[in-house]
């Protein structure tokens, strides 16, 4: 009896370890993925706690008014930042498994470099139009901002580079290389340059913020170009290289638009809040869009493990393995947003607590907002699906529809509602969106990308 009582009492914990190790221990492509997305993941979230972590101390330290500034240029900053590589860093998640699996092994090294001298050079003169763009508004932007402005425009060629050498790293599996030095490296410096400030007696206002935010950017990019280098050097054979500059803007262009409307839809809210609405409300708004990043960060994992695999399997002609492979990608986003989500609502109040007691009014919007992340994570990441097997275009108009209106929600609803508005047009159109990619999949592929229901 005593036996049979220890084996009953040993077996399920082992059991648990066994299912573990075959889920996440083999070398199946599941597996392989699981593990991939879980590194991106466990990334973002330990950097989404450093990043609300240094927006904690921002707001305490700066006040309500300079950091909604400071919000509103960073804001500007991720948004043009993600889109002024012209899709090379999304693209090049299609181009490189395209050129290792045809053997063209001279245009692979010719994009692995050019593909970055080119992001820096465009990104350079767009900054310095940017820049004086903003000296010719200067007398329609409020006076605190100007400043922070200009030096966001100095920040936008290292963000854009660095975009840039993610994909790259991406594209060979080193997603450490990718993500850590944007979003580990990156807020450990601006904890730790604004800290420094602090501590030693600097007016910490939106200004100071920014230039540590510049700061962090540009050493972030620089080491990892190092290290990528070094990488390549020893993974790419030397040989002759050849600069496909036409045919890589043909394919990243179309993402580019499917990139850069997604990204309007993700920062309009708090654009048209800031027109609005007071400095105040805009850092409240942002304080709870930080709070639900965990739920973005699943899709963004599954999303940047997938898409070169998309494309290589597209490559091969292996239409089985595809699908498979895409139903796999959908299950691993919805379920695990759906525990976040849930998790993230119930703790909601004392993570708002810790920005400062005032934030606490924001928890309301966070059920708003959730409905709309929760909505797209149920067809998983089947816009980089549609960019990877060359519906770019299509994918591309989805997204412009569902910014469309966003914006014009935006403007209906933010001047009464406030963050309200903002969040409920947000969640419109993102409901809105993953109804017309389903569609479109559903048509163009015939797959049946819905985390639930009949395949």
């Amino acid at each position: 009896m005593a036996v049979m009582d220890t084996q009953s009492a040993t077996a399920p914990p082992a059991g648990v370890i066994a299912r573990l190790r075959a889920l996440l221990g083999g070398s199946s492509e599941a597996s392989v993925t699981k593990r991939l997305a879980g590194t991106i993941f466990v990334i973002r979230v330990f950097s989404a706690a450093l990043a609300y972590f240094s927006q904690i101390l921002l707001a305490r330290w700066m006040g309500g008014s300079d950091y909604g500034v400071y919000v509103y240029v960073w804001t500007w900053v991720l948004l043009l930042g993600s889109m002024m590589d012209f899709g090379i860093s999304a693209s090049a998640q299609k181009l490189i498994p395209e050129y290792r699996t045809r053997g063209e092994h001279a245009l692979l090294r010719g994009f692995l470099s050019g593909s970055r001298w080119m992001t820096f050079a465009v990104s350079s003169i767009v900054s310095l139009l940017l820049a004086g763009a903003v000296k010719g508004l200067s007398p329609w932007i409020d006076g605190n901002a100007i400043v922070p402005l200009y030096i966001g425009c100095l920040t936008l060629p290292a963000f854009v580079v660095a975009n840039t050498q993610d994909g790259i790293a991406r594209s060979h599996d080193w997603m450490r290389l990718g993500l850590v030095p944007q979003f580990i490296v990156r807020q450990s410096l601006i904890i730790g340059l604004t800290a420094g400030a602090f501590v030693l007696g600097f007016n910490l206002g939106a200004t100071a913020a920014m230039w540590a935010s510049a700061a962090a950017v540009w050493a972030a990019m620089i080491g990892q170009m190092i290290v990528l280098n070094r990488k390549l050097g020893g993974h790419i054979e030397p040989g002759p290289r050849a600069y496909d500059f036409r045919g890589w803007l043909a394919v990243s262009l179309p993402i580019l638009l499917v990139e850069s409307f997604y990204l309007l839809l993700s920062y309009t809210d708090v654009l048209v809040l800031q027109q609005f609405r007071s400095s105040e409300e805009v850092g409240v708004y942002f304080a709870v869009v930080k709070t639900l990043a965990l739920v973005s960060f699943i899709h963004y994992a599954m999303a940047a493990t997938t898409a070169h695999r998309f494309a290589e399997y597209n490559a091969q002609g292996d239409k089985a393995r595809l699908s498979a492979y895409v139903a796999h990608a959908i299950q691993w986003t919805f379920w695990p947003s759906l525990g976040a989500t849930i998790l993230l609502l119930a703790l909601g109040k004392p993570l708002l607590w810790l920005f400062g007691p005032q934030f606490v009014v924001g928890y309301d919007i966070m059920f708003i907002a959730a409905i709309g992340l929760l909505v797209r994570a149920a067809i998983g990441p089947v816009e980089r699906l549609l960019n990877m097997l060359g519906h770019q275009h299509i994918c591309a108009l989805a997204y412009a529809l569902a910014f469309v209106m966003n914006l014009v929600l935006c403007v209906m609803l933010v001047p009464r509602f406030g963050g309200h508005g903002a969040a409920a047009a947000t969640s419109i159109s993102l409901a809105f969106e993953t109804v017309l990619l389903f569609w479109i999949v559903r048509r163009r592929l015939g797959l049946h990308v819905l985390a639930f229901g009949k395949r």
